[in-house]
């Protein structure tokens, strides 16, 4: 039987109660209500009463019968026999002592509580829908389907078929959804598009592994040529031309698994699947392939720019900025004397006080000494310019008629290319 999905836990507790439900558990599935009061009612005897809401109470919390009625916890007898005002639990053993009492009684509750099989060909057909479409929009583990064909079953009250049997059935729909898939995709794959997908599965001279696995491998360096062999990965993956097949018609989900299997298995296993199931994985890894080649090309170009470029770049603009601190720290001290200086200044009462220019100007040099307030109208031509001529030595060199003022040697306008001579202090500006 198809059940080697599950584990032995899970087909152990198939059906069965896993422990001792909580109180939560309690009040929601053993708690009688007026109409279950009624039903319960019509029973003759404490033990018949006990054993009766024992079975509809169990249904409702597993969606089945128990073939031993009795075999529950503890805690839900005490439970039921606390809302039938039963003193003594234990009479409830005696309810197995006819088997055929507890059979009819099964009987009755489907009856009275509308619960059906799974052999009525409407209920089948209602689980098969349900797994089909949960099977072909997720990628659900089988075991995870499993438990969601149990939760369907409980809540539309149907009796849990046996183990094996739902098993084969979700095994069924999932293969059924798998090649769905297949036969959505092989048909919008063409003669030209199947043999360049067949291609990459070739293995070339001197070469251990095949075209696939050589474009399976991303960039491991930061460099220009590691650039430029992502971008000719990307553009080669382009020109397969899997990326212009239209395939919205097929979950992203499915495409996923489908791309995840190519992608991971090796070029030998993918050749011995059949024709159109390895059409269809090696579509779906080539497009998922495509998009990470993009995205590979794009992250190594980003790290490129920021280690080779903006970094660099920030870390002039940080020294520069870490440089002109103390200017800045100077200029700032100067303008906070001038600014405390103007202040004075000013009329205190708030009027407009004619100060004497003159005097201004006289306090705000006497505040900021050495923050050249002298006017230099000159242009810096004139400053640097010399006042003498060079005239060559009788034993061929060169010397100056006249100093050079010095006041041209240390005017901070004169241009770098102009060369003071050797016999001056000042060799350059």
């Amino acid at each position: 039987m198809p059940v080697e999905f599950l584990s032995d836990a899970q087909a152990a507790a198939y059906g069965r109660f896993p422990g001792a439900p909580s109180q939560a558990e309690l009040e929601r599935f053993f708690l009688l209500d007026d109409a279950a009061m009624a039903e319960v009612g019509r029973r003759r005897g404490q033990v018949n009463r006990l054993g009766f809401a024992l079975q509809l109470t169990t249904v409702r919390y597993l969606g089945t019968f128990l073939p031993a009625p009795l075999d529950v916890p503890w805690v839900v007898v005490e439970y039921l026999a606390g809302q039938l005002g039963t003193a003594d639990a234990s009479v409830v053993k005696g309810y197995v002592e006819r088997p055929k009492t507890a059979y009819e009684h099964s009987w009755e509750i489907m009856e009275w509580d509308g619960w059906r099989q799974l052999t009525d060909g409407v209920v089948a057909a209602e689980l098969r829908g349900f797994l089909s479409a949960r099977a072909w929009t997720r990628p659900e583990r089988p075991s995870l389907l499993f438990d969601q064909a149990v939760t369907w079953l409980r809540s539309s009250r149907v009796l849990l078929p046996g183990v094996s049997v739902l098993a084969r059935l979700v095994s069924e729909v999932r293969a059924g959804a798998a090649e769905r898939a297949y036969s959505a995709l092989v048909g919008k794959v063409d003669r030209g598009l199947a043999g360049r997908l067949d291609g990459l599965l070739e293995v070339g001279g001197g070469s251990r592994g095949s075209q696939l696995d050589r474009l399976c491998r991303a960039p491991t360096r930061v460099s220009g040529p590691e650039l430029v062999r992502a971008l000719d990965r990307a553009a080669e993956l382009a020109a397969v031309g899997a990326g212009q097949v239209e395939v919205g018609d097929v979950p992203p989900s499915r495409l996923a698994v489908l791309a995840r299997q190519g992608l991971t298995a090796d070029a030998w296993a993918l050749r011995r699947l059949p024709a159109s199931r390895r059409v269809a994985t090696l579509l779906a890894a080539v497009r998922a392939l495509q998009v990470n080649a993009v995205d590979d090309a794009l992250d190594l170009f980003a790290v490129l720019m920021a280690g080779k470029l903006l970094g660099p770049a920030e870390r002039a603009s940080v020294a520069t900025r870490l440089r002109t601190l103390p200017q800045l720290r100077s200029a700032s001290v100067t303008l906070a004397d001038a600014a405390r200086v103007l202040l004075t200044l000013l009329d205190p009462d708030g009027g407009e006080a004619a100060a004497d220019p003159a005097a201004a100007w006289s306090r705000l040099q006497t505040a900021c000494p050495g923050s050249g307030w002298r006017r230099r109208s000159l242009p810096w031509r004139s400053w640097c310019r010399p006042t003498a001529q060079k005239t060559r030595t009788a034993s061929g060199g060169r010397s100056w008629s006249a100093a050079t003022p010095r006041s041209a040697r240390s005017s901070p306008h004169c241009p770098r290319w102009f060369r003071w001579p050797r016999s001056t202090p000042a060799a350059r500006c």
